[in-house]
């Protein structure tokens, strides 16, 4: 099985705040984004270095639109959940999750639900770029949940066109991505059985850490509970 890291996600209780964010924080404005009719949410991207093909995104709930996903299924990423609702309007834009790109997301699924593990349905979503229609397939459980408190990555494979291939050249690089949990010994199960086995997990409470290199300094993008 062979995966990679594909994207971090730093979610925010606007889209407006989390660019001020990225701006104040990582000295960039991030990219243009899009929207996601599926999800009733929309982001804005910043290409990382360091990684193949790796990608910041800053991701909201748009409060134009309403999720076209029926109800009572959830948005990805937990964006429903009102503790995390909650977190974001009080403390701010933060990194939330991870997402891994593979070649084979059903075979990638299947490596999981052998473990016990189910990442959800691998759902078909879409955005319109300048370029034309973005495509790919993504792991979403049925209420909206990230794996393992959103240390274990969702799963995505993408169709013809990856979002690097129109991002501007730049941004900061990405040194380092450590993973916590108190159940680290079958979260490094999880991610040997995808090709992830050389991520870092430590045995602590649920916590992403990425290590952004800006040239002279050094930023730590951290969840917080």
């Amino acid at each position: 099985m062979n995966a990679a890291l594909d994207h971090l996600v730093v979610a925010a209780a606007t889209l407006d705040e989390g660019v001020a964010w990225c701006t104040a924080t990582l000295g960039v404005a991030p990219g243009p984004g899009g929207e996601h009719p599926l999800f009733g949410t929309h982001n804005r991207l910043l290409r990382l270095q360091g990684a193949e093909a790796a990608y910041l995104e800053i991701i909201a709930i748009n409060p134009a639109t309403w999720p076209t996903r029926p109800a009572p299924l959830k948005r990805w990423f937990d964006l429903d959940d009102p503790a995390l609702q909650a977190r974001l309007s009080g403390h701010g834009p933060q990194l939330i999750h991870w997402v891994a790109r593979v070649s084979d997301i059903d075979g990638a699924r299947r490596a999981w639900l052998a473990q016990g593990i189910d990442p959800g349905p691998a759902l078909a979503a879409s955005r319109e770029t300048p370029q034309g229609l973005l495509q790919w397939r993504i792991t979403v459980p049925d209420d909206g949940g990230r794996g393992f408190d959103g240390v274990l990555p969702t799963l995505i494979q993408w169709g013809a066109q990856h979002p690097t291939d129109t991002m501007a050249p730049g941004g900061p690089h990405l040194t380092g991505l450590t993973l916590s949990h108190p159940q680290a010994d079958r979260l490094r199960q999880a991610l040997g059985a995808i090709g992830l086995g050389h991520i870092a997990v430590h045995e602590d409470a649920p916590a992403l850490n990425a290590e952004l290199s800006l040239g002279h300094r050094t930023v730590h993008c951290q969840s917080f509970a």
